[in-house]
């Protein structure tokens, strides 16, 4: 191994300042300090004759080669270290050698400093951080900040009556009476009453110092879609509408209990039947199938989107076997963000999930509750309400109001006769129009409306919308 040891001189022009000539003047000290010391320690270094320069635009630096290598890899290491500890003392301390090498000088012309004699201006204070507005914060619709809302407090903000107490008791019973209907609720319930009609709360309403309140997504979801609603009026002239018969093909529904039909006939008759009677009511109208055919639930919503259907309908019939007791009608629409679904059967029920269907909240509840409400006027006032559910798929990608309707129980003998007469699926599809009819509700101010257990005639009631009190009267009984 070969060790090349160079001995800088350096020549610098003075003429021409520069930051190079600073450090061409302290190559030339190293130099001269390394000369010094060949001198007082010789330690075998020869300097050869021969002479290499480099040349820049502000200088130009002579170096000299060692011309005996053999003697200065013979030096003492003592002397070695001698020189290196010398030459890093000389960076420190050596000042300037002679007129033609200038000594780093942070004191120069060039350098912009303040006079000695001239006090040091003061240091200016730093710049105020920008102060920016902290954002508004957002407040999610159903994420509400108040939670429960006093009904008094909101029937005086909407120049309402006061709610009136119709029932005593442990869980005491509120009605509210206003121009579109009256609602009955009970404290610690979660089923509430429109003029007679099942309707299911999210949360049940607590009493709070005295007061019966309502939550707050119940209050904007429920309570204000029914109240400030009027029929159908969300409806373009002449709408479109995709009526949906559920299952068909391989997926044949629920069977019926007399052990020869199954739900996706009864399904597509009945829609062929709707079909009909809307399309002489103006509406345009499609079927997701119109055979026996299988179809999925994601190419159903594709269908809807495609044509840029105003409203979707879901029609089904239900089953609770080998439970062959339960009956009645039961008209679904999709659960709002935040709130509780009234029924899961079994699938996980997450509060945070929102889905597109989710913008249509009040439309689906008023839709849902007006065709529900015809529906009764022929099943014979079986009702199981209107309730809201997370898990129906059908529903949850649909970009405009949508229901499921659920039209009896074809696990109950009665009710699976009934659904397997024409005629009395005529019926249901004349309900279903009449409940359709735009800018209309379909109610009178008197209507028969039985218990959800399907009682006989003696336990049903005339339902007023004038008075409170007589809305309860068969309401607080179940």
């Amino acid at each position: 191994m070969r060790i090349r040891l160079l001995n800088a001189q350096v020549k610098a022009d003075p003429s021409r300042p520069s930051p190079l000539r600073y450090v061409l003047s302290a190559a030339r000290s190293v130099a001269q300090i390394s000369n010094l010391l060949y001198r007082r320690f010789p330690i075998g270094w020869r300097f050869g004759e021969g002479r290499r320069q480099v040349s820049g635009a502000r200088g130009r630096i002579e170096f000299c080669d060692t011309a005996d290598w053999k003697s200065a890899l013979r030096a003492n290491l003592s002397g070695w270290s001698l020189c290196l500890l010398a030459v890093a003392l000389a960076g420190c301390a050596t000042g300037p050698a002679g007129s033609e090498t200038q000594a780093l000088n942070w004191q120069r012309e060039d350098v912009a400093t303040a006079p000695p004699e001239a006090p040091a201006a003061p240091a200016a204070p730093p710049a105020p951080a920008p102060v920016v507005a902290a954002p508004a914060p957002l407040v999610p619709t159903n994420q509400p900040v108040e939670t429960w809302i006093p009904l008094s407090r909101w029937c005086k903000a909407n120049a309402l009556a006061a709610p009136c107490l119709v029932g005593q008791g442990p869980a005491p019973a509120f009605a509210l009476s206003t121009p579109s209907g009256g609602l009955i609720l009970r404290m610690g319930s979660q089923v509430a009453y429109w003029d007679g009609l099942d309707v299911r709360l999210g949360f049940a309403p607590q009493m709070m110092n005295g007061q019966p309140c309502l939550h707050t997504l119940d209050m904007k979801k429920t309570l204000e879609p029914l109240v400030r609603g009027s029929g159908m009026s969300f409806l373009k002239t002449n709408p479109t509408i995709v009526i949906d018969p559920g299952h068909g093909g391989q997926d044949s529904g629920t069977k019926s209990v007399l052990g020869y039909r199954y739900e996706k006939e009864f399904t597509l008759d009945w829609a062929r039947r709707l079909a009909s009677l809307l399309a002489t009511n103006g509406w345009q109208v499609l079927l997701t199938r119109s055979n026996d055919t299988d179809l999925s639930v994601s190419n159903r919503i594709v269908f809807a989107e495609a044509h840029k259907a105003d409203v979707f309908l879901s029609l089904h019939f239900n089953s609770s076997a080998p439970n062959d007791q339960q009956a009645g009608l039961e008209t679904y629409c999709l659960t709002p963000t935040g709130m509780p679904s009234a029924i899961t059967r079994g699938y996980n029920d997450d509060l945070a999930l929102a889905f597109p269907n989710n913008a249509f909240d009040a439309q689906n509840l008023r839709l849902a509750s007006q065709v529900h409400r015809a529906l009764l006027q022929v099943n014979g006032g079986h009702d199981r309400g209107v309730r809201r559910a997370r898990y129906l798929g059908v529903l949850r990608g649909q970009n405009r109001p949508a229901i499921l309707v659920e039209g009896g129980y074809l696990s109950n003998p009665r009710e699976a006769r009934r659904i397997a007469d024409p005629a009395y699926r005529q019926k249901l599809a004349e309900a279903v129009a009449a409940g359709l009819a735009e800018k209309s509700k379909v109610q009178s101010p008197k209507s028969e409306v039985g218990s959800r257990d399907g009682g006989s005639d003696s336990q049903r009631s005339e339902i007023s919308t004038q008075r409170p009190e007589v809305i309860s009267r068969n309401v607080l009984r179940q």
